[in-house]
């Protein structure tokens, strides 16, 4: 671990400690003359961010992590729009053999009926056999 992370770990357990070093020291409430405990006045709380590094390796490898995180948010981003052009594309299709099929079977219904309709009422018996 680098210098700076064991700095801020070791100043995170002495605040930690101290913090509850002071909870078990304080068991017993004093009160005032009216008989009520003393308002308790807490700390107030500290940020333990690293100052921003300075050394250009570090800046390069922050720089390339946060250009890869936006890469990957573009990609995908961009997987989900041809997902659903995709998606809208093979709905349109299915829709198309849907009606070239309806289409096929009444081309088909309307062939038949017009042979139908051809023929005579009834086959003619001619008595020829073969």
């Amino acid at each position: 671990m680098s210098q700076v992370k064991k700095m801020l770990l070791g100043t995170a357990f002495i605040v930690i400690a101290g913090s509850a070093g002071s909870a078990f020291a304080q068991t017993a409430q004093p009160t005032d003359a009216g008989g009520q405990p003393p308002a308790q006045v807490t700390p107030a709380p500290q940020n333990l961010t690293a100052p921003a590094p300075t050394d250009p390796l570090v800046q390069k490898r922050n720089a390339n992590a946060q250009a890869n995180a936006e890469y990957k948010a573009s990609k995908k981003a961009s997987q989900q729009d041809l997902k659903a052009t995709n998606k809208q594309a093979k709905e349109q299709y299915k829709e198309q053999v849907r009606n070239a099929k309806i289409n096929k079977k009444a081309d088909k219904q309307t062939a038949n009926d017009e042979l139908k309709s051809a023929e005579p009422n009834g086959p003619q018996n001619t008595n020829l056999q073969h």
